[in-house]
């Protein structure tokens, strides 16, 4: 069946860049479900979402089955449903049901034409592109309840079937073969085609491939010594179409603020990348990227170093203000800052963190006083002038102003990093204490949400509670911290269980926290399966076996799975991993709960005899030396010895074998959970 290219092009006013991917993402999936053909690409501006596809000309035809009346009803009712289905009486079938016969049709549906479909369907999917929020705009002669709806305003729309308009209409802007260009730079009326639709585009300063766009700014920075910024790349990437660097500078008298601070404002505020020397030390210069073709006169240059400068003297003036007084005299304030309406304010969350960090610091066998002191002062930053004005700056100033005010470099450091990591890709705290008050500060955060039953369904995570679980198990696992996840769990259960007592509202009443730990532990186990699954990229099943073993430890946990996945592809992995299988499902039928000592005596000689040596031999030893020798000692074991036979002593004695066989490797993994290419 021929196909036809088209294309789909939505005008709007300028999208938030962080929204376009997401809708870009599910304009592709609305768009598949029409069946009518293939997405072959999509691609956005910030003012504009652009769908490419091949489709059909028209549905294939199909045939539906139309049962009538049964052929017990006579003549009359067969002349009815013939006359209803446009045939004669002769045209009609028949169909044997279990209740008896039945007259039925054959009825030709033909498939209809791809464009009458999209004509019908665009509009809807257009209002079904989900956004966080949309917005209606007015229509004259329109009530507001029935304005149309989307992220931003649309202006224009491009639907292209072949060299044919898709005609429809979305609230008052109907389709065509007309786009706009640059705002600025290009043409406000632009005929196009198929064919000519990016070249058209590209001649009025809009480039509308993203990839493109990026290595336009990648290459503008390239040899500048920029401080790499991935995400303030993807950021200029999707706010603008004709993107040009320019570079600017600014006076070597700010560089005496803490560089954090300038680069925060160069970054989050004015989207800007910071320059730094061959030192790797931070100059005072920047790179700006504009939305137009150059600054021949360097107007936007100075314009970019004038409001540059006054952001950084409003920096420089939450400094000075701050320091005069210390973070520690600032602690009462936090009585009046709520962290959380069912848990109370900043001060109840510091003194449950505190806690929290001094027994872990303990476990660790770190100070116990210095991790405590950090938790009790890593929130009163949120008091400060300087991160009312750049919030991202919390915690990185409170260990800032630390660090000036003479604490420990184990206190301040702690602070400055609790906040890590932001993100999945983002690096963990690089210090202990720094990591013992990240896992404190989250697991605290944790408990006390899941204790009053604020708890993550669905898509629903207001207080990113799952983001918070990811940034435990990360420090934990690539830390390399030595803590029994659930015992900490507990502990933390049991301390909120005491904290809440008979709060009415407190979802566990549990005297020992057990309720609301099992809860937890529970929501922390998932976390833990997506980072070892998703994230670092080990076997669904090899999570799962080895995390039937134990996952009390999540550095022994990433240990085992690394050992796991490695002998994995070895000939001898499989087979074994069905052996297991089969001994725990032969002592689970058995009802074998534990092992007592084999009697050696019972030991027939053969098979049996070989696999009681071998194993002899091997326990102890790791299952990567192991697996290669005992492997067909087992599978010969099962081929030649009965395991159920009458002799209750010698049944009992071979159930007790390969319950201590189990039992030796069972550790690094429950390899009945290991999914064999047999089963898959």
């Amino acid at each position: 069946m021929s196909t036809l290219a088209f294309l789909l092009e939505i005008g709007a006013e300028e999208i938030p860049d962080w929204m376009i991917v997401p809708a870009l993402e599910n304009l592709r999936e609305l768009f598949g479900s029409l069946g009518v053909g293939n997405v072959s690409r999509v691609d956005a501006t910030p003012r504009r979402l652009v769908l490419w596809a091949d489709l059909v000309e028209r549905q294939a035809d199909a045939e539906e089955l139309v049962t009538g009346p049964p052929k017990s009803a006579g003549a009359g009712a067969a002349n009815g449903f013939a006359k209803k289905m446009g045939v004669t009486v002769d045209q009609l079938g028949t169909e044997s049901t279990a209740k008896g016969e039945y007259f039925s049709f054959v009825k030709k549906i033909p498939g209809r034409a791809t464009v009458e479909i999209l004509s019908e369907k665009l509009p809807e999917i257009i209002a079904k592109i989900q956004w966080p929020k949309t917005m209606l705009w007015t229509i004259p002669g329109v009530p507001a309840k029935a304005s149309p709806r989307f992220i931003r305003p649309i202006r224009w729309i491009v639907a292209l079937l072949g060299d044919n308009v898709v005609p429809f209409r979305y609230g008052d802007v109907n389709s065509g073969a007309v786009t706009q260009g640059h705002r600025i730079l290009g043409l406000g009326v632009i005929p196009v085609s198929i064919a000519t639709y990016e070249e058209e585009l590209r001649r009025n300063f809009v480039t509308v491939a993203a990839a493109e766009r990026r290595v336009r700014i990648e290459n503008a920075i390239d040899g500048k010594h920029v401080k790499a910024d991935p995400k303030l790349l993807d950021t200029l990437t999707y706010i603008t179409e004709f993107p040009t660097a320019i570079e600017g500078t600014f006076d070597p008298e700010y560089l005496k603020l803490p560089k954090e601070v300038l680069v925060t404002v160069m970054r989050h505020h004015q989207k800007y990348f910071s320059v730094e020397d061959e030192n790797g030390e931070l100059a005072p210069k920047f790179i700006a990227v504009m939305n137009t073709n150059g600054d021949p006169d360097g107007l936007v240059r100075k314009g970019n170093e004038r409001v540059l400068r006054a952001r950084f003297n409003d920096a420089r003036f939450f400094w000075e203000v701050d320091r005069r007084r210390t973070l520690e005299v600032r602690s009462p304030d936090l009585i009046a800052v709520t962290f959380q309406t069912s848990l109370g304010t900043y001060e109840k969350k510091t003194i449950g963190t505190a806690k929290s960090a001094k027994r872990i610091a303990t476990l660790l066998g770190l100070d116990p006083a210095s991790a405590e002191t950090a938790a009790k002062l890593c929130k009163i930053d949120l008091m400060t002038e300087m991160v009312k004005e750049f919030t991202d700056l919390q915690g990185i100033v409170g260990g800032l102003y630390l660090r000036d005010e003479g604490q420990p470099e184990e206190v301040w450091r702690a602070v400055y990093e609790h906040y890590r990591p932001l993100s999945m890709e983002a690096p963990i705290p690089p210090s202990k204490y720094g990591q013992v008050l990240s896992v404190a500060d989250k697991l605290d955060t944790i408990v006390g949400c899941f204790g009053k039953g604020i708890i993550p369904s669905g898509s629903k995570d207001p207080l990113g509670l799952r983001r918070a679980a990811q940034g435990i198990v990360r420090v934990i696992v690539e830390g390399g911290l030595a803590l029994n996840l659930r015992e900490i769990v507990r502990e933390e259960a049991s301390a909120n269980t005491e904290v809440f007592g008979d709060d009415q509202d407190y979802l566990y009443r549990n005297s020992d926290g057990a309720g609301l730990a099992k809860a937890v532990v529970d929501f922390l186990s998932d976390r833990v399966r997506y980072y070892f699954r998703d994230i670092r990229g080990f076997a669904y099943d090899e999570v799962n076996a080895v995390m039937a073993a134990g996952w009390d430890s999540l550095p022994d946990v990433e240990a085992r799975l690394t050992r796991i996945s490695k002998i994995r592809p070895t000939a001898d992995f499989e087979p074994l991993a069905a052996s297991f299988k089969r001994v725990k499902n032969i002592l689970s039928q058995a009802n074998i709960t534990a092992a007592p000592t084999v009697d050696s005596g019972l030991i027939e000689p053969g098979p049996e005899r070989e696999l009681f040596d071998e194993f002899q031999r091997v326990s102890g030893e790791p299952i990567e030396k192991a697996i290669s020798s005992l492997r067909p000692k087992l599978d010969t074991f099962f081929d030649k010895v009965l395991v159920n036979v009458p002799d209750e002593k010698v049944r009992q004695n071979r159930l007790t074998l390969l319950s201590q066989v189990l039992n030796e490797f069972s550790t690094i993994a429950d390899f009945s959970e290991i999914v064999t290419s047999k089963e898959s």
